[in-house]
């Protein structure tokens, strides 16, 4: 399983930076947080660098949306009118521009829009047909990448899982670009079943033969490599690491939450703020989170020089990097050679983080609403489940995945 590079706020400098240390990767831009000429630049970038590749999410997910810069650029319609738009002309010019757009970018493959879906009914079914039919009328020269969008309900019933997994057999698109909104605005997600049905979704799709990328993804979902996911695509802030759609409406000024500089101790699958380190040093726990050499890039290794964690500038700058690095080897290190070799792999990563969480946490250093401790048992849920209702099938036919 790769990791791709969710491109969000002010992370220009990270892609180039990471995508250089990894020796390639794909990054995807982002054109909420970047405008015409950064898409263009950074693209260029992106794609000048060894093995490295662009994609464009479109970000229509919410075609009534206000947030200035995304609406700004040149395919977002000026009129959207829900019944009329799907069935005609604008349709047509809305694809045909977004196309023209990733041409200019150089994009691998181009990422068609679709809006989230409330619920998976036959008005968003129909929506989706017609989106690939058109695209497949205007005859790109790149690969489709078919993007399913799913509110935090949706996601939730297996029912409308069901239904969705039914209907794509007929939208015949060789990769998905799937996104999936947390409940109740989570970072972490603690339904066992929302987390089951995103799984089962995307092996669902593996079975058919069809790439899957699951975007705005933090290292929960690790847990993805059991359905054998291409990649799972993470950035830097909250909102590139989960999907919440009220990112790409306009955000009252007073709304913007403050900055706070975290670190991620890949072992235990959680994050802490730096005070919190300064406690394990009194405690002689902090040796105990540090990266393991296989998951350590350098970019935390000031953390782990002697002097007090508060002291030493660790800032949001390398805070960011060393995340994103870290679940870069955690995610090609998740997927093993067989299916059982592969859960077997993420117990392991579970028991771990298990065991270490309850040292830390008896020693007072909580990760607070990025501690994984209650996640463990969710995962492990979840990993039962699809074991059960997929395992026979994965394990058929994982060499061929």
């Amino acid at each position: 399983m790769e990791m791709y590079l969710q491109f969000g706020y002010g992370m220009m400098e990270h892609c180039r930076t990471l995508l250089g240390t990894w020796n390639g990767g794909t990054a995807i831009l982002s054109p909420r947080d970047l405008n015409s000429e950064q898409l263009e630049r950074m693209a260029q970038v992106i794609n000048g660098l060894p093995d490295s590749h662009a994609l464009l999410d479109p970000q229509f997910y919410l075609p009534h949306a206000d947030y200035e810069r995304l609406c700004a650029h040149d395919y977002w319609p000026t009129g959207y009118q829900t019944g009329v738009f799907w069935q005609g002309p604008p349709l047509t010019d809305l694809l045909t521009r977004l196309y023209t757009l990733n041409q200019q970018l150089g994009s691998r493959a181009f990422i068609l829009p679709g809006i989230l879906a409330g619920a998976v009914n036959d008005d968003w079914l129909e929506t989706q047909r017609a989106v690939v039919a058109e695209a497949q009328a205007i005859r790109p020269k790149l690969p489709l990448i078919m993007t399913i969008a799913l509110s935090e309900e949706a996601v939730r019933d297996e029912n409308q899982v069901g239904r969705l997994l039914e209907h794509s057999e007929n939208w015949s698109t060789p990769e998905y670009y799937l996104v999936c909104e947390h409940p109740n605005g989570d970072y972490l997600v603690s339904d066992p079943n929302w987390l089951a049905n995103v799984v089962d979704l995307a092996a669902g799709l593996r079975l058919r033969g069809a790439e899957v990328v699951l975007g705005y993804c933090n290292h929960q979902m690790l847990i993805a490599a059991i359905a054998k996911v291409n990649a799972i695509a993470s950035g830097t802030w909250m909102n590139v690491r989960s999907f919440p759609p009220e990112k790409f409406q306009a955000i009252p000024e007073e709304e913007i939450k403050q900055r706070a500089t975290w670190y991620y101790c890949p072992q235990a699958l959680s994050e802490y703020k730096i005070p919190f380190l300064d406690i394990a040093r009194r405690q002689n726990l902090l040796r105990l989170m540090a990266p393991p050499p296989e998951l350590d890039g350098g970019f935390a290794s000031i953390l782990f020089s002697g002097a007090a964690p508060s002291s030493v500038g660790f800032g949001e700058q390398a805070a960011f990097r060393h995340y994103l690095d870290a679940l870069h080897r955690q995610t090609l290190a998740a997927t093993r050679d067989t299916f059982d070799e592969t859960c077997s792999a993420h117990e392991e990563l579970l028991n771990t983080a298990g065991d270490l969480l309850v040292r830390l946490s008896a020693g007072g250093i909580r990760g607070q609403l990025r501690d994984f401790s209650e996640m463990v048992d969710v995962n492990r849920a979840a990993l039962e489940l699809i074991r059960s209702l997929r395992g026979a099938m994965l394990r058929r036919s994982w060499s061929r995945l």
